[in-house]
């Protein structure tokens, strides 16, 4: 039986078509000679998963996303198909994520539980949402650029009144605050200027006085020596029996006092009984007395006359009175 050319053609046809399926259908991940188990996981929000897209298992491929559909007509969820491609156990407490890496295409990570009892063909995962890199950034970055925004809104307001508040005298003043800042800038930076700035003389100076002390060093050594020898010296020196001597000689000096004080010596006597200095009066004025009278009728003590003449004055009873000196 001779076959037509179109016969050929359609087989060929056919041919390609049901491989380019088949190859089609396993660049996808989906094994169509190959009975696999389907389980499911609802969204509320897909992100940039899709169709084919991979499920893992610590890292691992185990399936692939075989379907998206709308939960209902609310589209309170999205009920996403996996199509599990390996034989795993996955506990029934297991959670399902969709991750958003930086490089590459969304999948969904299926967190393992800690269940005895696993999954088993038309089950539904328990979903989490995923705080990825990008929105963990944009969480962080919203209070910031918050604060930023009302900051730029404070500083025009500011800048605003300032434009109002400043007239032209005071615009005058600003700029010779200015231009004072200006001169005092200059100033400063002559002060520090590393060749004739005052500070830079000053440190010379202070350098200068380093070196010589440096070049005295010796001289300082020494002197600090001889201090230090007559240092020694000193308080070599048999210091306490000369203070015995002197609260000897204090004692000595408080007993005579002591004695002069009292009533018992001759000198405390003297000194403290005011009778022999009564009677030492007295006798001063009777020799005063006598001395008058002496003088005054000398005929009373001394009578060379012939005829004894008898002398009528009586004798004085008190010193004469004396504008001079007698001779």
């Amino acid at each position: 039986m001779k076959i037509s050319n179109e016969t050929k053609v359609g087989i060929l046809t056919i041919t390609g078509l049901t491989i380019l399926i088949l190859g089609f259908n396993f660049l996808k991940g989906k094994d169509l000679f190959k009975k696999s188990k389907k389980i499911y996981a609802v969204f509320k929000d897909l992100g940039t998963l899709s169709k084919s897209n991979e499920v893992k298992v610590n890292g691992y491929v185990i399936g692939s996303v075989y379907s998206l559909a709308a939960k209902d007509k609310d589209m309170s969820g999205i009920v996403a198909t996996i199509n599990l491609s390996q034989e795993v156990n996955i506990p029934k407490d297991s959670k399902a994520m969709i991750s958003s890496p930086l490089v590459g295409a969304s999948y969904i990570v299926i967190q393992k539980g800690t269940s005895s009892e696993f999954l088993s063909p038309g089950d539904t995962l328990i979903t989490i949402v995923d705080v990825g890199l990008l929105d963990d950034v944009k969480a962080q970055l919203t209070p910031t650029l918050t604060k930023v925004r009302t900051t730029l809104d404070s500083l025009n307001n500011v800048f605003g009144s300032i434009n109002g508040v400043l007239n032209s005298e005071a615009r005058t003043n600003l700029q010779q605050t200015l231009a004072n800042l200006n001169r005092a800038s200059s100033s400063l930076t002559g002060l520090m200027d590393n060749q004739t700035g005052a500070l830079a003389k000053t440190l010379n100076n202070a350098e200068q006085l380093t070196r010589k002390l440096m070049n005295n060093t010796d001289d300082i050594t020494a002197t600090i020596k001889n201090a230090k020898t007559a240092s020694e010296k000193l308080a070599a020196l048999e210091l306490k029996p000369t203070i015995d001597s002197l609260n000897a000689m204090i004692g000595s000096l408080k007993s005579a006092a002591a004695k002069i004080s009292s009533n018992d010596g001759t000198l405390g006597a003297l000194l403290n009984d005011k009778t022999l200095y009564n009677k030492l009066t007295d006798a001063i004025l009777s020799a005063e007395i006598l001395m008058d009278d002496l003088r005054t009728n000398p005929k009373r003590y001394v009578n060379l006359s012939i005829f004894g003449k008898k002398d009528k004055n009586g004798p004085i009873t008190s010193p004469a009175i004396k504008d001079s000196i007698p001779k």
